[in-house]
């Protein structure tokens, strides 16, 4: 198969770095280019000594490497639909990241650029490809567990503010400035915008959509950020599954502008926990385990050492398959428009303080 050509959008999302190794070392892609939206992001890339050349003008870019076939989206989420627009236009394939926008006008001028560019629009969901999420999904998709009852499920980290401020700002976040409710001087775009995996992992793991939710944000433990980082979502499934969903910034982190070793205070520097209760037996899983932590350098503070599958190769050898034989990704616009609707519930819960239907 023909190696796809790549290139890289903004690289100012959290997963930006993550792509690197994979889209340098994956033969079924040829990596081409970079577009890097300032000098201090061109020189953070240009620090990781991959042999690519870095632009800073989007337009050149594309002028110069006519033959790019697909991009990763890897921008402010308020960047997405006039990149999508360049895309359709060019004919080139889209890995976007997780938010494609959380205003549903702009969402479905996204999904009508995609279809009719005849494009591959993939939104980046990696969890899909974690394998302790996958034989999570096999055992209850044979029914070890029974009729499922109930889920819990955790997605906390860090704050990604401190090395990518646009996830601070509701405008670039959220699209724009929404207070979380009256009187609350807070804004949507915060913790609950950075962590759609629960909603999206509950509708794959059932089989299901949500009926309603009810969502309530806590105290900021970072008082000096504009957007939420705690809050707890409880709710039910239309096939009567009930779920509890704790999507908050609660692990904190040292304030490093490039994150790094010694980032996570404490010693865990995020979590996705499933629990699963079914009227068969029960499932508990971390999704993010085993690793290797350890006391040390620098600040004397805990540091982790990741030792999962890296769920990049996965997603992206789908990528390339929907490309080269004109498939539709598990994860496409069409399957992920229900999770940015149950988030956007989410905050007109909070917003109204009471159960918000689907």
């Amino acid at each position: 198969m023909k190696p796809i050509k790549i290139a890289m959008l903004s690289l100012t999302h959290g997963h930006t770095r993550k792509y690197y190794q994979t889209l340098k070392e994956n033969p079924k892609l040829e990596w081409l280019a970079v577009f890097a939206e300032s000098e201090q992001v061109r020189d953070v890339f240009l620090k990781a000594n991959y042999d690519i050349p870095c632009y800073l003008d989007e337009q050149e870019m594309y002028e110069k490497h006519l033959d790019i076939e697909a991009v990763v989206m890897a921008s402010a989420n308020n960047k997405h639909l006039q990149q999508f627009r360049e895309c359709a236009k060019r004919g080139i394939h889209v890995l976007s990241m997780k938010i494609p926008s959380f205003d549903m006008d702009e969402y479905a001028e996204i999904e009508e650029l995609v279809e009719k560019a005849g494009i591959v629009c993939q939104v980046e969901l990696e969890m899909h490809y974690n394998p302790v999420v996958t034989r999570l999904n096999q055992i209850v998709s044979e029914g070890d567990l029974g009729k499922i009852r109930s889920v819990n499920a955790t997605n906390i980290t860090l704050s990604p503010v401190w090395a990518f401020p646009w996830q601070g700002i509701p405008e670039e976040s959220y699209g724009k400035r929404v207070p979380l409710c009256t009187g609350d001087k807070r804004f949507r775009g915060g913790s609950l915008s950075d962590h759609p995996h629960v909603f999206d992992l509950i509708r794959w793991l059932t089989n299901s959509e949500f009926d309603y939710v009810y969502a309530e944000a806590g105290a900021n433990i970072r008082p000096d950020i504009e957007v939420e980082d705690t809050l707890l979502i409880n709710g039910k499934m239309k096939n009567g599954t009930n779920f509890l969903f704790d999507p908050s910034w609660s692990r904190l982190e040292e304030r490093l502008e490039i994150p790094g070793p010694g980032w996570e205070i404490y010693p865990k520097r995020m979590e996705v926990n499933v629990n699963i209760s079914g009227e068969k037996g029960a499932l508990l899983a971390d999704c993010f385990g085993p690793n290797v932590y350890h006391n040390g350098i620098p600040n004397d503070r805990y540091t982790v050492q990741y030792t999962y599958f890296d769920e990049w190769i996965g997603m992206m050898d789908e990528f390339v398959d929907c490309i080269r034989n004109k498939k539709t990704p598990k994860i496409n616009l069409k399957w992920h428009r229900a999770t940015i609707e149950a988030m956007n519930a989410c905050y007109e819960s909070i917003a109204l303080g009471k159960i918000v239907y689907l």
